[in-house]
């Protein structure tokens, strides 16, 4: 059951990191088809990582594990906005432009990485704010257990703000760094009590 977590926990992390070594490293006319869709394929899985923090975070009380699970909700609506101006538009918009005869990169194509990547740095801090939570939300339920799987997790989120989405190497090696830290956090929680266990606990 536990190891079941850890990989449910950890997975969409590991999924991102894999897909990421397909990620183009510029918009251009030969990368824009695979760019629009890899978006595409992105966009349900990047909030699978606000999933990943609640998971964690299922039975744990208090209000700092409450900051956790709204900041992780901020991380997933605002982080969206990337992948869809930044990824679905701008590449459907490049690949618009070049059957025009116009080029590949206009000055609308840079306003919606503009406009993308402005809004989805909320949602990047966001992640932040919910990792750091999360790790001591943990912390505090688990004690020093907890301290490996917080600081990898902790770094995962910072190497994130660096601005490197999932593109090969940094981006890739972000995502596994954060499976890393999710997995060993899921590992050293207890495992849920059942309802019923719950109920009846006197």
């Amino acid at each position: 059951m536990r190891w079941a977590r850890v990989l449910v926990i950890a997975g969409p992390a590991v999924v991102l990191a894999g897909l990421g070594l397909s990620h183009p490293q510029e918009l251009t006319a030969t990368s824009a088809p695979w760019w629009t869709t890899l978006h595409v394929v992105l966009l349900p899985i990047f909030p699978l990582l606000a999933v990943s923090l609640w998971l964690l975070l299922r039975g744990v009380p208090g209000p700092v594990a409450w900051v956790a699970r709204i900041a992780a909700y901020g991380y997933a609506t605002f982080y969206s906005v990337t992948d869809v101006v930044v990824g679905i538009a701008a590449g459907d918009l490049t690949q618009f432009n070049l059957a025009r005869g116009l080029p590949e990169r206009t000055v609308e194509v840079d306003r919606l990485f503009t406009v993308g990547n402005d809004v989805g740095a909320v949602g990047v801090w966001c992640f932040v704010v919910a990792c750091a939570a999360t790790a001591l939300a943990v912390g505090v339920l688990v004690g020093r257990r907890a301290l490996p799987g917080a600081v990898v997790l902790l770094l995962g989120a910072v190497l994130f703000t660096g601005g490197w989405h999932i593109y090969w190497p940094a981006g890739v090696v972000t995502m596994l760094v954060l499976a890393v830290g999710l997995g060993l956090l899921a590992v050293v929680l207890p495992d849920p009590q059942p309802r019923g266990d719950q109920a009846g606990g006197g």
